[in-house]
């Protein structure tokens, strides 16, 4: 009896010890956890984790050490032991799971994964957008087969990526080995840090961008101006031995600017919206330069990294940063920019429907600075894995982009392209102004093209009377031409769906209308009545393109004046008709006044119903166009 309770004393004590061992380790490894040092943090969970023990949060902090690292495969195998704990786990597990399911190849649970996502955190946009393109993988199919594709013949087997080509050579970020025995790892991956390395296209002699550019710590993604004589980069802010932290905190990093005086690089300083709070990082130069693209987490971010613009002013300082919005950033990661001549912005994001890790996209930037029309690249660019860094040439259509997909020589690898097949379907319209009697060429004439309303491009026609405008596939345009003494005219055309060319002539007749006083306006330059909708006082789109015409008269004549008459059709009271149309001659005038016209120049009365143009009067029964055509304006010259 003794013995055995002698025994069970010593199983205690041992069971005791070895828990105790157990939770020293766990304890050294969530300190380096918490120093972002995710690779020995790994390696120290694993060894506890394999020998049974179990733990929500090591499983968490193993499938976060994996998941940061971008190793997917890793992230899969510990979060679903978390998930297979049947506990109750915050909803960012659910898509950092499903983002590794993914890479792992396992699609349809991934994706049941993004559902449960989305009905845990209604807010979160990336659950949004799932929901919204449930047949993402259709929208990826569509778009793949557009690339050549092929290993740019500069990689070693640690990470290189993110290229800048300028003067026929290729800046990059490397972490090779140089062979430099005080070469320093970097914690968070166990890697080299990054230097600038260069070589010329289409070489493979790689060497190190031997400048005061390059420290011993961080430096990547440089972006040069077309002069060559300035350069943007990122640098982690621990240099010269110094640290903005205590030792054991992973430094931040911060976009910096240097300047290239007699053949050396200069003023090497941190941009002055970069703070030691917060990381700026990836920059990238709009095409006229005034404006610097870039990552950041500073506060304001939606996610782990948000995409941010800010102005560049001719003195060479800064405005204030501006994130670019819900239309672009997610609570995901976006990072990687690239903005093209072409108005289109690339990047790299984790928070949109894609293939799983980091997927390229691109988008239209509008005139307004919003995004639109984001897609993703399809399989060629994008894996399984991390793809980002993706930059093109719009005139060659080649480029280069870094992904850390299977077959590759490192952790990060630089592939080169050339995209033989738009992403978008765009079209040229184009067409030859003429005089409709004479065939004769009109050169100078001004062309315009609308979408409803808005003018997106003018341009003038050229000697041979040609315009031409890009135009998207399956869209309808309105295509206008003014030319002094030639009626303006617009014409309405839908663009077919396939890529080409869609010819648009157009004919001017010579305006030979003798305006006086009393007569409309309306009727001698050919403008269609001013059109509003049953019981509306408001001006509908196509009003308004043609209340523009009415404005380009009272423009090119100020010495005219108008009275603007309203009329109604004959249903409801008399009253409300007579109100109802004093209603619409105003919201007519005040389009005119807002639109610059003097209101001086400008009168105008509602007349109801009693100037009716057809037999549509009270109890007669008529159709809805023969109502519409006593619903209308007309414009009377009263002073020339």
């Amino acid at each position: 009896m003794k013995n055995y309770i002698l025994l069970f004393l010593i199983i205690v004590n041992v069971f005791s010890f070895d828990s105790y061992a157990q939770q020293s380790r766990i304890n050294a490894a969530d300190k380096k956890y918490a120093t972002y040092a995710y690779i020995d943090a790994i390696k120290t969970y694993e060894k506890v984790a394999n020998k049974g023990y179990k733990s929500e949060d090591m499983f968490k902090k193993l499938g976060n050490s994996y998941y940061f690292n971008s190793n997917f495969e890793g992230a899969s195998k510990w979060y679903g032991e978390l998930f297979a704990m049947n506990t109750s786990v915050e909803p960012e597990y659910y898509y950092r799971y499903a983002q590794s399911l993914k890479s792992t190849g396992e699609i349809d649970k991934a994706n049941k994964l993004l559902g449960e996502f989305n009905a845990k955190n209604k807010t979160d946009n990336r659950g949004k957008l799932y929901e919204e393109n449930v047949n993402y993988l259709d929208q990826i199919k569509a778009n793949s087969g557009r690339y050549d594709i092929e290993n740019a013949g500069i990689n070693s087997k640690y990470s290189d990526y993110g290229t800048f080509v300028h003067d026929n050579k290729i800046y990059f970020t490397s972490a090779r080995d140089t062979g430099n025995f005080s070469q320093r790892k970097h914690k968070w991956t166990g890697e080299y840090f990054t230097n600038l390395y260069i070589v010329d296209v289409d070489s493979s002699k790689v060497k190190k961008f031997k400048t005061d550019l390059n420290t011993k710590f961080h430096e990547a993604s440089p972006a040069f101006t077309k002069d060559g004589k300035t350069v943007y980069f990122t640098r982690n802010n621990y240099v010269d031995g110094k640290k903005g932290k205590d030792e054991e905190k992973t430094t931040l990093i911060k976009i910096y600017k240097a300047t290239l005086e007699n053949g050396k690089w200069t003023n090497i300083t941190a941009v002055s919206f970069a703070s030691d709070n917060y990381s700026t990082a990836h920059p990238a130069l709009s095409p006229d330069e005034k404006t610097l693209y870039f990552a950041s987490d500073m506060p304001g971010t939606l996610g782990q990294s948000d995409l941010y613009q800010v102005s560049i002013n001719s003195d060479g300082s800064y405005g204030t940063p501006v994130n670019m919005g819900k239309t672009i950033n997610t609570e995901g990661k976006e990072t990687f920019p690239f903005v093209t001549d072409e108005n289109e912005i690339y990047f790299a994001s984790d928070g949109r429907p894609g293939l799983g890790g980091l997927d390229v996209f691109a988008g239209k930037i509008e005139k307004d600075g919003s995004i639109s029309d984001i897609q993703n690249l399809g399989a060629d660019i994008n894996s399984p894995k991390d793809d980002f860094a993706y930059s093109i040439d719009p005139v060659s259509r080649k480029g280069y982009f870094s992904s850390n997909k299977d077959g590759g020589q490192g952790s990060d690898d630089i592939y080169k392209f050339i995209e033989n097949k738009a992403l978008r379907c765009v079209q040229e319209l184009s067409g030859t102004i003429t005089d409709s009697e004479t065939a004769v060429i009109l050169p100078g004439a001004k062309v315009s093209l609308y979408d409803n309303q808005t003018v997106l491009n003018t341009t003038i026609a050229d000697v041979n009377g040609l315009y031409k405008f890009p135009v998207d596939c399956g869209k309808t345009y309105n295509v206008r031409a003014e030319k002094e003494e030639y009626e303006t005219k617009e014409v309405s055309i839908t663009i077919g769906k396939l890529s080409g060319k869609t010819s648009l002539p157009i004919a001017l007749t010579k305006n030979t209308c003798r305006v006086t006083i009393g007569d409309d306006l309306g009727t001698c330059f050919g403008i269609k009545m001013i059109y509003f909708d049953l019981d509306k006082s408001n001006i509908r789109t196509e009003a308004a393109i043609d209340l523009e015409k009415i404005l380009v008269v009272l423009n090119e004549n100020p010495g005219m004046k108008l009275d603007i008459r309203s009329h109604t059709d004959s249903r409801a009271t008399f009253k409300y008709n007579e109100a109802l149309s004093d209603r619409r001659a105003k919201s007519t005038i005040e389009w005119l006044v807002k639109n610059g016209v003097a209101a001086k120049r400008l009168t105008g009365k509602g007349y109801g119903e009693t100037q009716l143009v057809n037999k549509c009067a009270d109890d007669v029964p008529c159709t809805e166009a023969e109502h519409q055509e006593n619903r209308r304006s007309e414009f009377i010259i009263t002073a020339l």
